[in-house]
């Protein structure tokens, strides 16, 4: 579904040159030399801390901007040739930060309708369009609700409702839940992995949140432009010692179960809470049955 190969990226900026009336050309590299291939179907997270590059690799995949270097491959559409542009970017939709950005209408179904109308789609088309996508992120009962109206949770799910309703093929969350509160992350989580489970679409989340990562199926880290790690969530997660040397937390459960271990107990590294607690009441039966 996406591939970068041998993917570099520079940002252009001017700078003064001092006692001099002179303006400069400034380059810093975002990527360099990335390569890695996301399946159709995947429930990828990438992670990383602030200016490691994961921002840029998004806007790459949903074509926003074209390499520096190296090809970028959005379902077998190279996004360096023009005329590619606007089709790699209908099959891979992107979902941002801040939900008031990407929401241009003041009634529910008519902002998630806009992306179809724009497409040209018929008519009745866009309406079963609207109503399927409303359905699949749970927002069917608030289509004619006024979106100003809206918790920041439900306008998130609504910039989701009208990214599907383009039927991509993938959609990229960058950091779409960061200005949400935990009811509002949950809700978005939720509907992330609904298009994913149920629907087939390839997503990719790019996120700080750990135990948002710890619910994909691989998870990708990012530092200084390169990808430093590639793998399931538990050999990424349970890596505690290169986690933190990154700058990077890991799941809470990851933290209080490594925490233990290092005390001495007898108890596994987990990745969720419930794993946690699980694990727990195994460990105080065994106790109780050995001092019974």
């Amino acid at each position: 579904m996406l591939e970068a190969k041998n993917v570099k990226f520079e940002y252009s900026y001017n700078s003064s040159v001092e006692f001099s009336s002179e303006i400069k050309e400034e380059k810093i590299t975002a990527l360099s030399g990335i390569d890695v291939k996301i399946k159709q179907g995947e429930f990828v997270a990438v992670l990383g801390r602030n200016g490691s590059g994961k921002s840029t690799l998004a806007k790459l995949f949903n074509a926003m901007i074209v390499p520096s270097d190296g090809t970028v491959i959005v379902n077998g559409l190279d996004t360096k040739l023009e005329e590619n542009i606007w089709q790699a970017r209908q099959y891979a939709g992107m979902v941002f930060q801040n939900p008031d950005n990407q929401i241009v209408a003041s009634i529910v179904e008519e902002d998630v309708a806009f992306g179809p109308e724009n497409l040209g789609i018929p008519s009745a088309e866009i309406r079963k369009r609207v109503d399927s996508a409303l359905s699949t992120v749970g927002m069917s009962e608030f289509s004619r609700r006024a979106t100003y109206h809206l918790s920041g949770g439900q306008k998130q799910r609504v910039a989701i409702a009208g990214v599907i309703a383009m039927h991509p093929q993938c959609v990229i969350f960058d950091e779409s839940t960061a200005m949400l509160d935990p009811i509002g992350r949950k809700e978005v989580m939720s509907a992330a992995v609904n298009l994913n489970k149920k629907n087939g679409i390839t997503v990719v989340i790019i996120t700080h949140f750990m135990e948002e990562a710890a619910i994909a199926d691989r998870v990708i880290v990012m530092d200084d432009g390169k990808i430093v790690a590639d793998a399931s969530p538990k050999d990424v997660f349970f890596d505690v010692k290169k986690m933190r040397s990154l700058g990077l937390d890991v799941p809470q459960a990851t933290e209080i179960s490594y925490e233990l271990q290092k005390k001495g107990v007898n108890i596994p590294l987990t990745l969720t809470v419930e794993q946690l607690a699980d694990e727990i009441e195994k460990l105080a039966k065994g106790n109780f049955k050995a001092q019974a």
